[in-house]
């Protein structure tokens, strides 16, 4: 695991933080897909579309 998982889990577990967000911190190379889907529950899918900001 890379060193902002478990806060960026956190943060989206909590609500603070949304799946477009947690996919920004992929797409910078924070975390890695396979992080993302342990984090939302699905694949990232094409990181270079942009998204909405539901949840």
């Amino acid at each position: 695991m890379s060193k902002n998982y478990e806060k960026i889990k956190n943060y989206y577990d909590k609500g603070l933080w949304s799946k477009t967000r947690v996919k920004n911190m992929v797409i910078k190379g924070v975390i890695t897909a396979e992080e993302y889907k342990l984090i939302v529950g699905e694949y990232v899918g094409d990181i270079s579309m942009g998204g909405g900001y539901s949840r």
